[in-house]
């Protein structure tokens, strides 16, 4: 089994939810989390407090005492942590694989045929590269 060091761990579906919000508006309060929530997402202020805590403390975002609150801050970027996600994805669940998790993703993904010609020039970019 590979042992996972804590910058390595994948996000909860939750801890996701809130860091994309702050991906999206560069950084935050609870309240400005809050309010960027879709209407259907009811957490309580509390909670968004805790989760935010829980991602500072996993060393994902950092925090900035402003007045009587916080203002969170990612420290991990977006594309940081899609990078981690894709190679935790190929390490464990297409075993270290990448060539299997491209044709598992061409295979049930339907494509357009802008979308493969993209992806046709980014495969003769690398290539070159």
């Amino acid at each position: 089994m590979v042992k996972k060091s804590k910058e390595e761990k994948m996000l909860t579906e939750t801890e996701l939810e809130l860091i994309n919000i702050l991906w999206k508006i560069g950084e935050g309060t609870v309240a400005d989390v809050l309010q960027n929530l879709t209407k259907e997402r009811d957490l309580a202020y509390t909670s968004v407090s805790t989760i935010l805590r829980i991602l500072e403390q996993k060393k994902v975002l950092k925090t900035r005492k402003e007045g009587r609150g916080h203002v969170y801050i990612p420290l991990l970027s977006k594309e940081e942590y899609e990078e981690r996600t894709l190679r935790h994805v190929v390490d464990h669940v297409f075993d270290g694989t990448p060539m299997a998790l491209a044709k598992q993703f061409i295979n049930t993904t339907n494509l357009s045929k802008e979308e493969l010609a993209e992806l046709k020039k980014l495969i003769e970019q690398a290539q070159r590269e």
